[in-house]
């Protein structure tokens, strides 16, 4: 009867590992990142995460997780900035995520994108939130009463940190308004 019973764990164990969540962590740039997880009370914590400069990893999420995470730059505070917030297995059984400003809209080097694995974030309509630079971004939580959560069928997202290599460069200085309209 007990070697049944260990069978039936192990089993029930690799069953709910097959069905665990993913988060894929992508650094675009060479800054070295620790990624923090904060679980809503009652759920598994997860440990953090460190991704070295230009690397990726996936991150295991528990089955029916639910809080957020953020990133800190090598060498920075550990404050939270830009919040990336998830609820796997909620209603309906989808995934439900999004990006957050409002904790702290001022982290342009943290969570940038996140999105479902195998889904183009630059195809029209993509089911995203976040953009790929932060600075100007309408497509994520400003201010609390945003309507801003995504969902999808996917239990394996994708999260880019830091600064895309191709990102556009910000211009300093600034022209008048007759650039604009040809005058000059």
């Amino acid at each position: 009867m007990q070697f049944f019973t260990k069978i039936a764990l192990a089993f029930s164990l690799l069953l709910a590992l097959a069905g665990a969540n993913t988060v894929q962590f992508v650094n675009q740039d060479s800054t070295q990142r620790t990624v923090y997880f904060t679980a809503q009370a009652g759920l598994p914590a997860i440990p953090p995460l460190t991704l070295a400069g230009h690397s990726s990893a996936i991150q295991a999420i528990p089955i029916s997780w639910i809080g957020n995470f953020y990133s800190v730059s090598q060498g920075a505070p550990n404050v939270p900035g830009m919040l990336g917030e998830l609820r796997f297995q909620g209603a309906f059984g989808a995934t439900y995520f999004d990006v957050s400003a409002i904790v702290n809209p001022q982290d342009t080097h943290g969570v940038q994108l996140i999105y479902p694995v195998g889904e183009d974030p630059n195809r029209s309509g993509a089911t995203t939130s976040g953009c790929a630079v932060v600075q100007g971004c309408k497509n994520m939580y400003i201010a609390s009463d945003d309507v801003q959560t995504k969902s999808t069928p996917s239990t394996d997202l994708v999260c880019t940190l830091g600064t895309p290599a191709s990102a556009p460069k910000k211009r300093s200085a600034k022209f008048s308004r007759d650039y604009v309209t040809g005058a000059i």
